[in-house]
């Protein structure tokens, strides 16, 4: 009779496993976060410029400010300070198709509508397969992911920096071509400029690496995680979040304060 398992790992009274390998003894102290990280989740350990495009990525997520994924971790952590864990998994929750979640959007939509492009399209002929696609999703009502950005509003100062490095490390190719060129297709002279924001660029790279777009969205969400730590240490010692309460009461006419 079959039991019920996981290929990821398991535990014994003297032994704790990582895909087969010996957790004490062939993990701990040999291999980094990002090796283990891919390990666990793919299956396999990644190559040298894998390993340093995986850990870009991850540091590219980590914070942006005061999003709205900073500020309901900091307003769940004034009502529940004891639970560091509820906080941190406030702000996950809003990871979705506005924020972070646009990573695995991207990687779809380049993976879908790409995949009959040749390798060595010239920029014409990117161009037009990107207006082509800009056109069909505005025609049928959909959001074109990763463009756009309600602060970098000329241009997300991340996307040079990411695809140099995606360049450096060989992932550079048609998709991040067409990620470029989907950002170009967004703007006209009645439209205001969409150019491709920070998560459209780790989806187009996610794409040239041949990554599930699910993982993508996962090493987003493993970045922010690190931000949203960060900013209920700070709550904790330079709070905010009442003050963000405070400004919502006043708002209201109904409300009296003290």
């Amino acid at each position: 009779m079959n039991g019920i398992r996981t290929e990821i790992g398991y535990t014994t009274p003297d032994r704790i496993t990582l895909r087969g390998r010996d957790l004490a003894t062939e993990v701990i102290g040999k291999l980094d976060f990002v090796q283990t990280l891919c390990l666990v989740a793919l299956g396999r350990l990644p190559g040298a410029a894998e390993a340093r495009m995986i850990d870009t990525l991850l540091v590219t997520a980590v914070d942006h400010g005061l999003t709205p994924s900073a500020i309901s971790a900091r307003m769940t952590w004034l009502g529940a300070p004891e639970s560091l864990q509820g906080a941190v998994a406030a702000g996950l929750l809003g990871a979705g198709e506005r924020f972070l979640g646009t990573v695995q959007n991207m990687a779809e939509l380049l993976l879908q509508e790409g995949a009959s492009l040749a390798a060595d399209a010239d920029a014409a002929a990117m161009a037009e397969h990107a207006r082509r696609i800009v056109a069909a999703c505005r025609s049928a009502g959909k959001p074109i992911p990763g463009v756009g950005h309600p602060i970098h509003a000329q241009g997300d100062p991340r996307v040079p920096v990411l695809m140099e490095t995606a360049s450096a490390n060989g992932f550079h190719g048609k998709y991040c071509r067409l990620a470029l060129a989907l950002g170009d297709a967004c703007g006209d002279d009645t439209r205001r400029v969409l150019p491709l924001n920070a998560a459209g660029a780790i989806g187009a790279i996610l794409a040239e690496m041949g990554l599930d777009p699910l993982f993508g969205r996962g090493l987003a969400l493993i970045g922010r995680c690190a931000g949203l730590v960060a900013h209920l240490i700070e709550e904790r010692e330079q709070p905010v979040g009442q003050q963000v309460w405070n400004l919502v009461l006043r708002q209201d006419p109904r409300n009296v304060l003290p």
